[in-house]
Order: structure tokens, then C-alpha cells, then sequence
């Protein structure tokens, strides 16, 4: 038997039902987390195809194959085929739930619901497309760990653009040879940031 290193946090409620869905559909009568973890080793396959379809994976082209050589860790090629887009799995909701809990140091915790995220980054997509950003352009983010930094990366996954980042307390050097090897077409950037109750002044860096 495998032993489990680390168990995820996963809602007990999804468990629940993605164990009585496996259950229903192969016959089978697994019982608990470690269970399915054991079943996952032995039918990797059949976990992993029942992942995507429990998961509901929006695609625009099916896979044809689930995994090549499940034996190759790292370099198995996974769901061979499909296309999908990164920023419409995760912006497939459009209702008032929370999307984004967050805070800064000088701020109680503030919500962005999945509909306001969604008209942000639709917002923002717009403005990349306009100005000539198209699938495959880099875009890149000067940017804190803020909700803006997450609505450009999905503005620009949407389009199909390809999304870097650094952390604004990078150094300048190491900033410019991450970003000069991309090449980005457009830069976000942040004017400045707080850590530890002090103001960093970025525009000089920018």
C-alpha cells in the first residue's frame, strides 16, 4: 500500500460526491479518501478522466488520449489534444459568490465577487486587444501579489497572450533579464508598495 505524505484540504462535500460518482459509474465501493487515493494509483487513466469530466473542464477540442507514459515523471504528455483556455475555466462563474478574499497591511479584508472579476478582466481584455496584443504576445506585470496583478493575468490568458511577472521588490537587474528574454509587448507596473509598514517608491526602478 502507498503511504499518503500530504493530504489537501479539499471540501468534504466534493469528495463525497466525486467518490459516489466514481462508485456509480465503474462499480465500485469506495469508501474514504484513502481509498480513492489507492484506486487513483492503480487506474490513473480512469482517476484522471474522471477528474476532467467531475471538474467539467470547458474545452475547444476534446483529448484523445489521457496520458502517453504514465511511467515518465516529469515529460508524460497529458490529455493530448484538447484546447482550453485558462482564463474561461476560472471565470466560468459570474455570479455574487467571492472570487478574491485580500488585504493589504493598512486595510481590513476586502471580497471581489466572480461578477465583478469577470467585468474587470472583460474591461481589460478589451483595452489589450485594442492596442494590438493578440495570442501568443507576451505581456508582463511589475506587480505586488494584488488583485489587479491577477485580473491582468487572466485579461491576458483570455486572449491567448502569454503572462509574466516579477515581485516590484525585485532588483532591477534581475527584473530586466527576466523580462528582456520575453520581450513583453505590454508592461503593468506598480508605482509603489508597502512591506512591513514601510512605502518603497518603485517609479525610479520603473
Amino acid at each position: 500500500m502507498s503511504k499518503i505524505l500530504w493530504k489537501p484540504k479539499i471540501s468534504k462535500s466534493h469528495v463525497s460526491k466525486f467518490i459516489n460518482n466514481i462508485n456509480r459509474k465503474n462499480n465500485l465501493q469506495i469508501g474514504k479518501y484513502e481509498d480513492l487515493y489507492e484506486w487513483s494509483i492503480s487506474n490513473p487513466n480512469q482517476f484522471w478522466e474522471e477528474t476532467w469530466k467531475y471538474s467539467n473542464i470547458i474545452s475547444s477540442s476534446d483529448y484523445h488520449e489521457i496520458v502517453d507514459d504514465i511511467t515518465k515523471m516529469p515529460g508524460a504528455k497529458w490529455f493530448s489534444g484538447a484546447k482550453l483556455n485558462f482564463a474561461e475555466n476560472l471565470l466560468r462563474f459570474r455570479d455574487d459568490r467571492p472570487a478574491i478574499h485580500y488585504k493589504t497591511e493598512n486595510s481590513n479584508v476586502k471580497t471581489l465577487t466572480y461578477k465583478s472579476l469577470y467585468s474587470s478582466v472583460e474591461s481589460l481584455s478589451f483595452s489589450l486587444r485594442s492596442i494590438g496584443v493578440k495570442k501568443g504576445d507576451r505581456v508582463a506585470g511589475y506587480i505586488s501579489n494584488i488583485p489587479e496583478a491577477i485580473i491582468a493575468m487572466l485579461a491576458t490568458s483570455s486572449i491567448g497572450a502569454i503572462w509574466s511577472s516579477a515581485s516590484p521588490d525585485f532588483g532591477v537587474n534581475g527584473v530586466l533579464d527576466r523580462f528582456s528574454q520575453i520581450q513583453p509587448k505590454v508592461l503593468f507596473a506598480t508605482s509603489g508598495y508597502s512591506y512591513n509598514g514601510t512605502y518603497y517608491n518603485s517609479l525610479k526602478n520603473i
